[in-house]
């Protein structure tokens, strides 16, 4: 009955590590959005969360030029 049992932690074994794989679709309910993510990069202190400020302050400057030149061609 040895092998039977050996037979049997293995496939428990297997069974386990798949269940571990399964690729969960799900995301938590705390999860952070990417911009508020990076936001929180930038006010750490973080090697390169100044970088991070900088591209941060660089695309609402980007966004508000775009959203200015969409609203003037009106």
């Amino acid at each position: 009955m040895r092998v039977s049992s050996s037979v049997f932690a293995a496939a428990l074994m297997l069974a386990v590590v798949l269940a571990g794989c399964a690729k969960s679709e799900d995301k938590p309910a705390g999860a952070l959005t990417e911009a508020q993510r990076d936001t929180v990069i930038a006010k750490s202190d973080l090697p390169g969360a100044d970088a991070v400020g900088a591209a941060l302050r660089a695309n609402g400057k980007e966004q508000a030029h775009a959203a200015q030149v969409d609203t003037s061609g009106r």
